[in-house]
């Protein structure tokens, strides 16, 4: 009898402790204490038994925040997922968790201090900006040659032995001419005055003059015939204007070369035209359509028919004014 009294006094002794070893305290945000059995987890609340038959709901934004970490350290009891949104971090941590570590990036080493020189020769995009210099270096020698009159092969041999330098050079020197003989000859040639034609007549023995149709008497015996106007004179006046010795611009041109300027042309310059030797070629210009600063449209013969053709100042060598004819 006293063995059964034992046995019952001892199972509700361990009964009583594993209830009491189970029930876990809550704090509350308010301060309150509440002990009980995690019965459940759920994502708005705590379920827990208090006592027989005794159920609470704790809402985990009531919970304090000691209890909370509490119950996300416990691994046995998997209430991570619900608990950590409402554990509040502290500045401390979240500066930690939010902190960037700035990590060391390979960079390129600098290149050596060198001239410049040296550091276009050093690169390929250097050696590239060389050679375009190179080569617009010659092709200035060559447009250098066309104005100053010089032959080209001789400046851009020139300036590929000095770049730079010969261009220089031979811009700053005069427009080269042709020969003084040879200038005195054209000179002579446009600006000679067309002679009067000449008809001596026979004198009578007697000394007594004979006045024949057409001729008026004159002394000695001569008879002086009349010079046949200028549209009917077999040669034909041409007037050379070379460079060097004028300046090829819009004033000179339209000073000129004014009658060249009309669609109708007027009766001193209707059977002439304009010879053009350029640096393009030779052009035979029967109008001027139209005039800029720095060029000129003319209307070149071509076989039977006219084409517009663009010539700059700078590309006009010589100018001839002459008949169509000659």
């Amino acid at each position: 009898m006293r063995i059964s009294r034992v046995l019952i006094i001892c199972t509700c002794f361990i009964v009583w402790f594993a209830a009491s070893a189970s029930a876990i305290p809550f704090e509350m945000a308010d301060g309150r204490v509440v002990e009980g059995e995690i019965i459940q987890g759920k994502p708005e609340a705590l379920q827990i038994r208090v006592g027989d038959g005794e159920y609470q709901k704790l809402p985990w934004d009531k919970l304090s925040q000691k209890t909370l970490r509490m119950l996300a350290e416990d691994s046995k009891l998997k209430l991570e997922t619900f608990v950590e949104p409402y554990i509040e971090i502290p500045d401390d941590e979240r500066i930690k968790k939010t902190e960037v570590e700035i990590k060391g990036v390979p960079r390129l080493d600098r290149p050596e201090k060198q001239s410049l020189i040296g550091a276009l020769f050093g690169s390929s995009v250097g050696l590239f900006m060389l050679i375009l210099i190179y080569a617009a270096n010659i092709y200035a020698g060559y447009e250098v040659a066309a104005v100053r009159a010089f032959p080209p092969a001789m400046v851009c041999g020139l300036s590929a032995v000095a770049p730079i330098i010969a261009p220089v050079v031979f811009l700053c020197m005069p427009t080269r001419l042709e020969s003084g003989k040879n200038l005195e000859e054209d000179g002579a040639q446009a600006h000679a005055p067309t002679p009067p034609a000449f008809n001596p007549m026979a004198a009578d023995p007697t000394g007594e003059s004979h006045a024949g149709a057409g001729g008026q008497p004159a002394a000695g015996g001569l008879h002086i015939a009349h010079s046949p106007a200028a549209g009917e004179s077999s040669t034909h006046k041409t007037e050379i204007f070379k460079r060097g010795q004028y300046t090829f611009n819009r004033r000179f041109i339209e000073t000129k070369f004014s009658g060249f300027f009309g669609v109708v042309r007027r009766s001193d310059t209707k059977d002439m035209v304009l010879w053009l030797k350029t640096v393009r070629g030779e052009f035979t210009a029967v109008r001027i359509s139209r005039i800029a600063t720095a060029d000129m449209h003319i209307e070149a013969r071509k076989g039977e028919a006219t084409q517009e053709i663009a010539v700059p100042f700078g590309e006009i060598q010589e100018i001839h004014l002459k008949h169509q004819d000659a």
